[in-house]
């Protein structure tokens, strides 16, 4: 491939890698010399926007690594590694760039340290690497998801390969909302007994393993692991895994300093494989050398009632993870819908939860069309033992409760594409679920609604009763969080209500150097125009975009500005007002979105997409994953690459065009959307394009967090011609 009016120049074939915006020390490859894909690819990054790469189609097999690109589609899948040979002979440079998670790990409230009854959720779900391994998203109908990620501290994706890399799309969704992600290292059985005699023999075999793992972590951006070796251990063995253990984490924890490594509670300080359902003086050795402890599922309320007085315990309650296994399986407290059983026996210690399978929900019902109520179902009974974390984000604080799936994809109320999907990439800043009982029978509770949205793929419905002796509005709580005001601040809020009621905001407030005085304002959502903002054509141009008190597909934009300083923004409410006389009134109102924004930050899009790279292109003739297609039909597959500031953007929509051929008298064909993406990289699969020769624009624009338009001048953009 080669770049017209530039002889030989050759694009990136991985480029640069999503892991760099997460600002971790690493643009060296693991051998200290520079990465040399990562320059090839920044040199294109400095080619002219309209200089345009030609392609030779030829229909040769691609060279693309099956393990990270579907054989049939080249679509980028994640995956885990299933050997020791594939552990030590890993490298950056065969890595799989779209398997590195874009969002780095944000802030929150209480911080993990201070949590002194954690929550740990193990996603064990049916061999795992299921509709989550395709990076980009696909179209399944009814997949498993998880959104309450305000109860839980830690997530870990687990499946029975040896190492098991978390799939990106779960650590952006755990990390949007400041939560640990922990890949599995496991062993078992017979061949996992050979595994361990081999490399814990001796400091050199279990260092370069745990180097392995420390090199794997940071490059896709997760945060620890979990290791759980369930294989009897040799004397020489047993006797190097508390070593092994100690010296993961240390070097963990120099690379990624919010890194944890916790044990499973399996093989005792002898070497036998006897689950303990406790922390006692047989596995303590194991404790010692980590972060945490895991324990197996089969306790008993006695086994925690003389753990809490065990020495080794005080100052580490927190640190020790009891078990609970979703699906009740063997002797077990609670399980299935009485995990709350089990829950409330470990908090009346002050133990640390770690919920095994939780996937038992979307599992056990035949009717998958109704997991979201089963899942709301499950946490609900669960609530009461959990702590709610908050947001710790500077503004804007900004949220359309796309729970990254549904049955469409929505873009300011209308349909953007018109087909089920999923990627948890695509989740926002989830709010609360509940349903609460009022006084006199009336209620209120908060959903997901994927019948129709504002922008991704769902809403969220509040729906109840207003009974007829209750005077004052219902409020309505969906966000807790801790997030800093000291400026004029614009507020904006997209709603569809029912007959019969008013919407306003209400946003509670504590004094930011003493958090003892509280302030509730009520949002009066009809106050603002672009002119009374500030001065200037340009921001009155933004907020015309943000707001300007409009209707759009049914859908009511409303604006407010408030004057808020020295104030950290701890509650958002929806106050549902009854109109008329006092009666029994239902109520429904889907929620859109809600932005809070600092009105002195909003300023139009000055960066442009530097650099549209396009390689490792694929040819395929034929109809593709699409039966009512041609066999003769053309398409394309290519890697796009740019460089562009992800923490400003929602995601990038990708587009492409016809500009000529193969009939030079066919006038150019319209901007088609091909998909959103939610890094600076993007794979083409598929695309039906016309017969060579001809020309297309591949082009990539910017969708901002606070919803101002970015003109087209500033996207990028490559054209690529191509000749049989």
């Amino acid at each position: 491939m080669e770049l017209s009016g530039d002889e030989n120049v050759i694009l990136g074939e991985v480029g640069l890698p999503a892991a760099d915006n997460l600002k971790r020390s690493g643009d060296v490859a693991e051998d200290g010399k520079v990465d040399s894909k990562k320059k090839r690819t920044e040199s294109c990054f400095d080619q002219p926007v309209d200089s345009s790469v030609h392609e030779v189609i030829k229909y040769s097999p691609s060279a693309l690594p099956a393990k990270h690109y579907d054989a049939d589609t080249t679509e980028p899948i994640s995956c885990g590694l299933s050997c020791m040979n594939d552990l030590l002979s890993w490298n950056r440079s065969e890595a799989n760039p779209f398997n590195v998670a874009a969002v780095p790990l944000a802030s929150r409230k209480p911080r993990l340290v201070n949590c002194l009854r954690r929550t740990l959720v193990s996603h064990d779900m049916m061999g795992g690497y299921l509709d989550d391994r395709f990076v980009q998203g696909t179209s399944s109908e009814e997949p498993y998801a998880f959104y309450h990620w305000q109860y839980i501290d830690i997530f870990n994706y687990f499946t029975h390969q040896m190492v098991t890399v978390p799939p990106a799309v779960w650590t952006n969704a755990a990390h949007k909302h400041g939560v640990i992600v922990l890949g599995t290292f496991i062993t078992e059985w017979t061949d996992g007994a050979a595994v361990c005699e081999a490399f814990l023999k001796d400091e050199e075999s279990y260092r370069a393993v745990a180097d392995k793992l420390v090199q794997i972590s940071h490059y896709y951006g997760f945060d620890g692991w979990l290791i759980n070796i369930e294989n009897t251990l040799s004397e020489g063995a047993v006797k190097n895994a508390p070593l092994f253990l100690r010296y993961l984490t240390e070097q963990m924890h120099e690379r990624v300093p919010s890194s944890l490594i916790l044990w499973y509670d399996s093989v005792i300080e002898n070497g036998k494989l006897q689950w303990q359902n406790e922390l006692n003086q047989s596995n303590r050795i194991f404790f010692d050398a980590c972060d945490g402890f895991f324990t197996n599922y089969n306790w008993t309320e006695e086994n925690l009632e003389w753990m809490k007085d065990y020495s080794v315990v005080q100052g580490r309650q927190a640190d020790v993870y009891i078990g609970v296994d979703v699906f009740a399986r063997g002797k077990v407290v609670g399980g299935m819908l009485e995990t709350n059983k089990a829950l409330d026996v470990i908090r009346k210690h002050n133990f640390s939860a770690a919920i095994f399978a939780p996937g038992w929900v979307y599992e056990s019902q035949s009717d998958k069309s109704k997991f979201r109520t089963h899942q709301d179902k499950f946490w609900a009974l669960l609530s009461d033992y959990l702590y709610i974390h908050r947001p710790a984000s500077q503004l804007p604080f900004i949220s359309s409760f796309c729970q990254g799936f549904g049955k469409a994809v929505y873009r300011e109320g209308q349909h953007e594409t018109a087909k089920s999907w999923f990627n948890l990439a695509a989740q926002e800043i989830q709010p609360l679920y509940y349903h609460m009982a009022l006084e006199d029978g009336g209620w209120v509770r908060s959903s997901g609604c994927p019948e129709d949205a504002w922008n991704g793929g769902c809403s969220l419905l509040l729906d109840g009763l207003i009974p007829s002796t209750l005077n004052t509005p219902i409020c309505a709580k969906i966000f807790s969080l801790h997030v800093p005001l000291d400026s004029r601040i614009m507020v904006t809020l997209v709603y569809k209500a029912s007959a019969g009621i008013t919407v306003s905001l209400q946003l509670r407030t504590t004094d930011s150097s003493h958090c003892s005085h509280t302030d509730v304002h009520e949002v009066t959502l009809n106050s603002v125009t672009p002119e009374t903002v500030g001065s200037g054509s340009q921001l009155e141009s933004q907020m015309s975009e943000l707001c300007g008190n409009r209707d759009l597909h049914g859908w009511t934009v409303r604006c407010s500005q408030l004057e808020l300083h020295g104030c950290i923004l701890r509650e958002v409410c929806v106050l549902i007002h009854r109109e008329g006389e006092p009666q029994d009134t239902t109520f429904s109102c889907r929620v859109g979105e809600i932005k809070v924004l600092d009105v002195g930050t909003l300023q139009p899009p000055t960066d442009a997409v530097r650099g549209l790279c396009i390689d490792d292109v694929v040819w395929l003739r034929g109809a593709g994953s699409s039966p009512e297609s041609s066999s003769s039909c053309l398409r394309l597959n290519a890697t796009l690459r740019w460089d562009y500031p992800v923490e400003s953007v929602r995601h990038f929509r990708v587009h492409w065009r016809r500009l000529r051929g193969p009939d030079p008298r066919t006038p150019p064909g319209q901007l088609e959307l091909l998909a959103r993406a939610y890094s600076n990289q993007f794979r083409v699969t598929e695309l039906l394009v016309p017969k060579p020769p001809s020309v297309l624009e591949l082009l990539v624009e910017p969708v901002t967090r606070w919803g101002s338009l970015v003109p087209e001048s500033r996207w990028g953009r490559r054209q690529l011609s191509y000749t049989e």
